[in-house]
């Protein structure tokens, strides 16, 4: 027996030990020839077993994220380890990530590009594997077509379509580049420029309008300059620059974007589905945009608040008293007053939860499918989605109520500190920094937590 208790192999005695290579190089596979190519086979599989028994015992590196980017149906991130890992809807080897390590990653329409952590030259993956060469800060992929920052001068290097004049960059210095569709834009030290096309009209011949029209869907171009709140709606965003004014870009159908206010001094912002609100320095709210329930009033509201919520279609604003006032779409207790008092409002499409000091969650408006029902508990979180609602609890875990059939009121077990509800479904932030999703995981929106 050998010192690991397997029996030592010895030639049979009717069978001669392998003869020394024939002038071909190879041995003739027969008689002991083929004994030993079975215990070379045997001794090769050993080998391949103790070798995935020890790269599965080896410990899966934390899994926290460094850089996310989203492309058309599909989301790229970027490992603290350096590694990509891509999901989502996946087309032409989209998904595939490639080996190696990275400093920086942007998903775009049907490729891919990332920097490379040694050389910090540029990959590309799917229908348009084509990169510049040399080293880059920074790279954006837009549709058929991507921009980089060089790292050499700062000036901007762009490869792939260029119908639209998308890939003909201004010259200069540049921090950070951005690709859009068909056009491009680009941050300096002191400016941004821009490059391409929208629709048919150059990037240098349009102006931001200075007033919404009704039914113009024209979007406006998001402003540069430096700010303190976003907030995202239906098809428009709106933000607080760090002066207190208020700007928004995207969709102007219902002049949630032109009839912005443009003076005044403002605290916290809110856009809903085509409407926006804002709340100034003297506790007042002001709204525009679709006003078609009230839920955009032309007067602003005194108050005085401390803070507002803008939904699908009705405002809750939440009184110095610490009082809920909601105003707007009125049909299924959407607007009931509540007694009591809260700490945080968020209003969802069709009802609102608010936040009592002393933990508890309170929701009224549409009780369809259960979205009021409160799940028990003391809550420190409390986010309103479509038809659910979800809420962080006192010991860091997460309870959701309402619509199920998405699996959006199933949550992942651990431990949250920040949590999102959606239309049909909900991200939160893990304790250890991770995030997980979990509910409609069409094209990709809510995939579980990845590990590398």
């Amino acid at each position: 027996m050998q010192s690991d208790g397997r029996e030592a192999h010895r030639p049979h005695p009717d069978h001669p030990p392998p003869r020394p290579p024939h002038s071909g190089g190879a041995y003739p596979i027969g008689g002991g020839g083929r004994k030993t190519l079975l215990i070379a086979l045997a001794i090769a599989a050993l080998l391949l077993a103790f070798l995935t028994l020890a790269q599965a015992a080896t410990p899966a590196p934390t899994n926290r994220y460094i850089a996310l980017d989203e492309g058309r149906d599909h989301t790229c991130t970027l490992h603290i380890t350096g590694r990509i890992h891509c999901w989502g809807n996946g087309h032409a080897d989209l998904l595939k990530a490639p080996e190696g390590r990275y400093v920086a990653i942007s998903a775009g329409d049907w490729h891919n590009c990332a920097i490379r952590q040694n050389d910090n030259g540029i990959t590309c993956w799917s229908r348009d594997s084509n990169a510049a060469d040399g080293a880059f800060v920074d790279v954006a992929v837009g549709w058929h077509f991507a921009c980089a920052v060089r790292e050499s001068d700062n000036a901007i290097e762009c490869w792939g379509d260029d119908e639209y004049d998308q890939s003909n960059p201004s010259p200069g210095r540049y921090l950070a580049v951005s690709a859009g569709t068909r056009h491009s834009c680009a941050l300096s030290a002191a400016s941004t420029s821009c490059w391409g096309k929208r629709d048919d009209q150059p990037l240098e011949e349009i102006a931001p309008p200075t007033a919404g029209v009704e039914g113009d869907t024209t979007p406006t171009p998001a402003p540069t300059t430096t700010y303190t709140a976003v907030s995202a709606g239906g098809s428009h965003t709106c933000a607080l620059r760090s002066t207190g004014t208020i700007d928004c870009w995207g969709s102007d159908t219902y002049n949630q974007v032109g009839n912005a206010p443009s003076s005044g001094t403002f605290t916290a912002i809110s856009a809903g589905a085509n409407h926006a609100c804002a709340l100034n320095s003297a506790g007042a709210v002001s709204c525009w945009g679709r006003n078609n329930h009230g839920q955009a009033p032309t007067t602003s509201r005194t108050g005085p608040y401390t803070a507002v919520s803008a939904g699908e279609d009705h405002t809750c604003g939440l009184l110095s008293t610490g009082a809920s006032d909601c105003w707007g779409r009125s049909d299924n207790n959407r607007l009931q007053a509540q007694t009591g008092t809260f700490a945080a409002l968020d209003a969802g499409a069709a009802h609102t939860c608010g936040r009592r000091a002393s933990g508890a969650v309170v929701c009224w408006g549409d009780n369809g499918l259960g979205r009021t029902m409160v799940t028990a508990g003391t809550y420190t979180a409390v986010s309103a989605g479509g038809s659910f609602s979800c809420g962080i609890t006192n010991t860091g875990a997460i309870a959701c109520w309402g619509r199920n059939n998405y699996d959006q009121t199933t949550v992942p077990a651990g431990a949250y500190t920040a949590v999102s509800a959606g239309q049909n479904h909900a991200c939160a932030i893990k304790s250890d920094g991770t995030i997980a999703c979990w509910g409609n995981s069409g094209q990709g929106r809510a995939p579980a937590t990845r590990s590398p």
